[in-house]
């Protein structure tokens, strides 16, 4: 037990610090492409019961615009995390919803393994599964639908704002990879 517990103590050291410059380029895109998402899902989307703006992209954006280096943030997981996870939150809903628990648990647990398996981890890409189960009736409504409008189209978009912020930097460069 005492091996166990000693496992929480840690003992890597605390990464680096960022610059002041670093902290701009990440606020500059992420307020550009949140942006881009909200005015689009309130002005264009959500008039034909429609979004494109979804909680997971918040993580998202802290991936793309300020962890570019991320295994995690690259454009394959940004893309597939966010669609493979909404497909299969969408069909654990349809399944399970009656007991929206256990709809909830399959729905993110599923998508973990979805995502392992396809190479697409995204750590957002949970949440985009939880939102499929507990979204409500405006989410519901979209049924699979929801895994490419909102989930994709709006990881797409983020997608084309990290490529031109990320890269107006000459100290930055972003994607690491494509596949």
């Amino acid at each position: 037990m005492k091996e166990y517990l000693s496992k929480m103590k840690g003992g890597a050291k605390s990464p680096p610090g960022v610059g002041l410059t670093e902290v701009l380029w990440s606020w500059l895109g992420s307020v550009i492409g949140i942006g881009i998402c909200g005015y689009l899902s309130s002005r264009y989307f959500e008039p034909r019961d429609l979004i494109l703006i979804i909680g997971s992209f918040g993580a998202s954006a802290v991936l793309v615009y300020a962890a570019i280096k991320s295994p995690m943030a690259q454009p394959r997981n940004l893309i597939g995390g966010h669609i493979i996870s909404g497909l299969v939150g969408v069909a654990c809903y349809q399944l399970f919803g009656g007991t929206l628990w256990v709809a909830a648990a399959l729905g993110v647990s599923l998508a973990i393994v979805a995502m392992l398996l396809t190479k697409t981890l995204h750590p957002p890409g949970g949440a985009t599964a939880l939102i499929a189960v507990i979204g409500g009736n405006k989410i519901h409504d979209l049924g699979f639908l929801y895994a490419f409008i909102p989930a994709g189209a709006g990881a797409f978009i983020l997608l084309l704002v990290a490529l031109l912020v990320n890269n107006l930097s000459k100290n930055r460069r972003y994607p690491e990879y494509w596949l």
